[in-house]
């Protein structure tokens, strides 16, 4: 069974809900008869995922709303949270999936900068400060959901806006759930939610067939809901490529750079790519 916050006419939010990982969540929770609120920028492709979640639920289009907002203005956020409470009566799962990754370098443009971590890490807060307090009222079992990245733990470089967006989305679950645990009395979860590679939008980086390496985005939110109904904070996904064995001693690594005294980001230090290696053979 899944979490009792995922039961029949309980409330899921799902920003970034137009496509890929966060359509695939959207859809798990209608068909389990949730009334499901999706938000993402306008257009067509949200009208399109209305449409088809529509479809999905048991309910139809009736236990379905998809808003147009911009997740990094807190006022739009605001607005979202006031429209499902008057729709539905209040929000008992919200998964701030809202995610972008242009690409970006350590001197680039700085409005690049600001929009990355605009969406990715304060669309994460806002979401989180904004819908939080309105759950607790509540009342219910919920969950908060914060879709991180393996790149804002390891932080490989090539892209740095990116990874110090998901390091911070990684932070402030840590501290929302340290504050739900004691806030809540247990009744609200927070999540870290750390995808492998998974076809979608923001990877296809052109292809229109899946890699062999990656899962599609139903098997990952498939993983997504057996962990956090088993409790899991750290919902650490592997894909057909990185098993979890490898992202375990990847993370090891990076950790030991501290520890250990090591040059920055020494997995990809010349000097120690021989050491490296066999640390992970030694797994």
């Amino acid at each position: 069974m899944p979490h009792p916050a995922m039961s029949p006419n309980h409330v899921a939010v799902v920003t970034g809900g137009a496509s890929g990982l966060g359509l695939a969540a959207a859809k798990t929770f209608a068909r389990l008869g949730m009334k499901v609120c999706i938000a993402d920028l306008g257009g067509d492709r949200l009208k399109a995922a209305e449409t088809a979640l529509s479809s999905a639920a048991p309910g139809g289009a009736a236990n379905i709303l998809a808003r147009a907002i911009d997740v990094s203005r807190v006022e739009e956020v605001t607005e979202l949270e006031g429209a499902v409470r008057e729709r539905f009566g209040g929000t008992d799962i919200l998964m701030n999936n809202a995610g972008i990754q242009p690409g970006s370098a350590m001197f680039g443009p700085l409005p690049n900068w600001q929009r990355i971590l605009g969406v990715n890490l304060w669309g994460v807060i806002h979401g989180s400060q904004v819908f939080a307090p309105r759950m607790i009222e509540r009342g219910r079992p919920g969950l908060i959901i914060n879709t991180g990245s393996k790149q804002g733990i390891t932080t490989p470089p090539g892209d740095p806006a990116y990874n110090v967006s998901k390091a911070g989305v990684k932070a402030f679950t840590e501290a929302l759930q340290h504050e739900l645990r004691n806030a809540a009395g247990g009744k609200i979860s927070a999540h870290l939610f750390i995808p492998g590679f998974v076809f979608t939008g923001l990877t296809a980086k052109g292809r229109s067939e899946k890699p062999a390496a990656a899962w599609t985005p139903e098997q990952t939110v498939d993983f997504m809901i057996e962990r956090v109904t088993r409790g899991d904070f750290y919902i650490l996904c592997p894909d057909n490529d990185v098993p979890r064995q490898l992202d375990e001693r990847r993370i090891l690594w990076a950790a030991g750079d501290i520890v250990e005294n090591r040059p920055a980001l020494s997995r990809w230090h010349p000097d120690y790519a021989e050491a490296f290696a066999a640390f992970v053979k030694g797994a």
